[in-house]
């Protein structure tokens, strides 16, 4: 088959496209297979730690949603409603610390795509909150609801795509209605934990009456099971705007899970050393925290950590840096410190699928790795500093998933395995490819690339002598073209069907504009 890219020169399908290599089975639910490392000594830890509860306690927060305040004010914080300060005593920390679930299930409604969202536990989301996407046939663009419903489906056909994210910003739905199809298409073409934006109090809502509808839930058994998730983002340095005060205080009294991620930039929006910065992002975490035990006492909540440099050149973010990695291994270290599951990202501000967006997401992916984050985000297709979304760069991320998944394989260690009859086999010079041991092994014995071309420089020419990003091409146009929906969307489409079309006659529910 050929197909014509940019440029005008005809390349060929490569037949590894019409295969999309992955082990489902062993990549749905992952544990970190190795020991988290450290880059801070634990009196080192213990010193951010305290000097986040000094940063709340003696310099506060800046909070702009009253009603927040006043939690706090009813929990004994000293709160300035003329400033909005207000300033959290450690005791309310501890408290909320106590209460805070550091294990729950995050359910969805097929029982195979569950999730045990806890210490140890890994899983990874795609690149998220992109306003464009590109790939390689019809170049950049604004992030539309056919794109959003192409990288949905893209998110459930992989496996090592544990959860949802918001991939792509549906630019041409309405922003009053754009939840409503977004949680549509969520659950009309996949069945795996589902993302929902805490973008105001009347989209939250009729986002979870969705997800009652979709799954068959009554009041209970949304109310008492975790079944979406929302990112937090604070407003660094030391604020928290109305939409995302809101977004803590909803989903806690729904029982869904805010993971609260402040964006420290160190050199921009916190101190430009790697401890300073943690302090800020340390500060910032507890005292969403604590707002959403002061709103229900035992909500799930996840610490979070999106910390990286920015260039002093341009102040630009930078991604997959020494400082991105020490910050991600710094933000587990606290994490663990305070005893609860935690979130972290890669990223990537490459324009292009290229060498520097492989290099700086797999580099930033390791830090997760050695970090032992429970989820990472931006994890696929990230581009541009989170501006675009990338179909080519999303398949190539891929691989680097599933090559991380295949390593929380138990490495077998019994007596066949040390090889014994082959090594006994083979004469001195000779080869392991005809023995009995490798003949009974060879099919599966390694992880079988979906993307990288294993081939000679002769026989990759005459395949069309692609890119990887040119492969990756074929990759996902087939993806998409072999695409099913999971076998009950039907049903749950009629289910969702009325409610949608109600909301939307009645004008559906505008974002917060706090």
């Amino acid at each position: 088959m050929i197909t014509k890219r940019r440029g005008g020169r005809a390349r060929t399908k490569i037949e590894s496209d019409a295969a999309v290599t992955q082990r489902s089975h062993d990549y749905r639910q992952l544990r970190h297979p190795f020991e988290p490392q450290k880059v801070f000594s634990e009196d080192g830890v213990q010193r951010i730690h305290e000097m986040a509860l000094r940063v709340l306690r003696e310099l506060g927060v800046k909070i702009l949603l009253p009603e927040a305040r006043q939690l706090f004010k009813d929990a004994g914080a000293l709160v300035d409603e003329e400033t909005h300060m207000v300033r959290i005593g450690d005791d309310l920390v501890e408290q909320a610390l106590k209460s805070a679930p550091n294990s729950f299930r995050l359910r969805s409604r097929s029982a195979i795509r569950e999730q045990m969202f806890e210490d140890g536990a890994m899983l990874f989301a795609p690149g998220a909150g992109c306003p464009n996407v590109t790939d390689m046939d019809r170049g950049r663009r604004a992030g539309s609801l056919e794109s959003y419903e192409e990288t949905i489906k893209l998110q459930q056909a992989f496996d090592v795509i544990h959860v949802f994210g918001p991939s792509a910003e549906p630019q041409d739905v309405p922003a009053h209605l754009r939840h409503c199809e977004m949680m549509r298409a969520q659950m009309e073409f996949g069945d795996k934990p589902m993302f929902v934006y805490a973008r105001g109090r009347r989209q939250m809502k009729q986002s979870f009456d969705l997800i009652r509808l979709g799954c068959e839930l009554d009041d209970k058994q949304f109310d008492e099971n975790v079944w979406c998730f929302t990112v937090i983002n604070t407003n660094s340095p030391r604020q928290i705007d109305i939409p995302m005060a809101e977004g803590i205080i909803d989903f806690a009294r729904a029982n869904q899970l805010s993971i609260i991620t402040p964006f420290c930039l160190a050199g921009a929006m916190a101190p430009i050393t790697v401890a300073g910065a943690l302090v800020l992002q340390h500060a910032e975490c507890l005292a969403a925290i604590t707002l959403s035990q002061l709103a229900r006492p035992g909500a799930p909540v996840a610490y979070g950590g999106f910390s990286s440099n920015v260039d002093m050149k341009s102040g630009s973010p930078a991604f997959g840096t020494p400082e991105h990695i020490k910050l991600s291994i710094g933000s587990g270290q606290l994490a663990r410190h305070i005893g609860l599951p935690w979130r972290s990202a890669t990223g990537s501000a490459s324009n292009a699928p290229d060498m520097q967006a492989a290099t700086e997401t797999n580099m930033a992916l390791w830090a997760q790795l050695q970090a032992n984050a429970t989820l990472t985000v931006h994890a696929a297709g990230w581009l541009e500093g989170g501006l675009t979304f990338g179909y080519e760069k999303f398949i190539n991320d891929i691989e680097a998933l599933q090559t991380v998944a295949e390593l929380c394989r138990k490495t077998p260690e019994d007596n066949n395995s040390l090889g014994w009859s082959a090594l006994a086999e083979v004469e001195p010079g000779g080869h392991f490819f005809a023995t009995q041991h490798t003949m009974e092994r060879y099919k599966d014995a390694f992880y079988q690339p979906l993307v990288a071309d294993l081939s000679n420089h002769g026989a990759w020419l005459a395949a069309g002598g692609q890119s990887s990003a040119e492969r990756a091409t074929g990759i996902w146009k087939h993806t998409l073209t072999d695409f099913k929906s999971p076998a009950d969307s039907d049903a749950v489409l009629d289910r969702m069907a009325g409610y949608i079309e109600r909301c939307k006659k009645a004008g559906g529910a505008a974002p917060s504009g706090g």
